[in-house]
């Protein structure tokens, strides 16, 4: 089986590691933290001691990473010389469109394509494989990593064309709307117990009819249950960040969004008091406190 390239075993790299082992892959990895990717060793992955140590010339590195500067810091040359020519680098980081296009470019001047395919999926939906890859940029390296997403945690892929951001600018909108949705839920919950219903009747009700969808049955049970800190599958201060883009990327191109701004206050806010192993999900509590209720 062919060799692939890794680059960050976090809370999403370590169930698509893991699949991709066990679906027959090689697979050369790299994390900053070595302790951390220890277990995938254990199942089978090389660890490696720099990103450009994960590529095999001409081969496939894939990259999942905190932060725009995580992946410069990765995606430098020394990583696009050992991939070398007919080499694809797979960002499936969530980051600013604009940071995609300028590696993007960055990337053709060495001899390697850039691929934008980032993630959607918290890591239990990774680890079965049901969930979502939206990918751009060009049409060969895209069809030549289908079967690696497939493998790795995909059930369905969505093309969004070769203009390499436009899937950076689909996956903020994805977490835009679930941060929405989760503010939404925090009012909506708040409203009735602030007026004597019980809020778990009314989640069952609205998330198995009205609202019969995975983000609100998931999320919503997290902010009826308050179970919104301790050991996060996605961190507020991510969320912060990824809100952080999203009116970022509406600034640029004037697009008015004040849900937006709100849902960021919220995670700012969650980050300022330093609550400790926040979900993003902690979001909740600013609609629960502003109603009086013990977030």
């Amino acid at each position: 089986m062919e060799t692939i390239g890794f680059i960050g075993a976090g809370n999403l790299g370590t169930p698509i590691v893991t699949n991709l082992l066990q679906a027959g892959y090689k697979v050369k990895l790299y994390n900053r933290t070595r302790e951390k990717a220890q277990p995938l060793e254990a199942l089978g992955a090389e660890l490696v001691s720099s990103p450009a140590a994960a590529a095999v010339p001409g081969g496939i590195v894939m990259s999942l990473v905190a932060d725009d500067k995580a992946v410069e810091s990765v995606a430098g040359d020394a990583l696009m010389q050992a991939l070398g020519h007919g080499g694809v680098h797979v960002s499936m980081s969530t980051i600013s469109p604009d940071t995609s296009r300028t590696l993007a470019a960055h990337h053709q001047k060495l001899g390697v394509t850039y691929v934008a395919a980032p993630v959607f999926a918290r890591p239990e939906a990774a680890a079965a494989k049901i969930g979502n890859a939206v990918i751009s940029g060009p049409a060969d390296a895209k069809e030549r990593i289908k079967p690696l997403l497939q493998a790795g945690f995909a059930k369905n892929i969505f093309d969004l064309g070769e203009d390499v951001g436009s899937a950076n600018v689909l996956k903020l909108m994805g977490n835009f709307m679930i941060a929405g949705a989760i503010e939404m839920m925090a009012e909506a919950f708040a409203l009735a117990e602030k007026n004597g219903v019980d809020s778990k009747v009314a989640y069952e009700m609205l998330t198995t009819t009205l609202f019969a969808a995975p983000i609100f049955r998931g999320y919503g049970a997290m902010v009826v249950d308050r179970k919104y800190v301790g050991n996060p599958a996605f961190s507020a201060a991510l969320g912060l960040k990824d809100m952080n883009l999203v009116l970022q990327t509406a600034t640029r191109s004037h697009t008015p969004m004040p849900l937006a701004q709100l849902v960021q206050s919220r995670l700012m806010t969650v980050v300022a008091r330093d609550v400790k192993e926040a979900d993003w999900t902690a979001l909740a509590m600013g609609a629960l406190e502003d109603a009086g209720l013990k977030g």
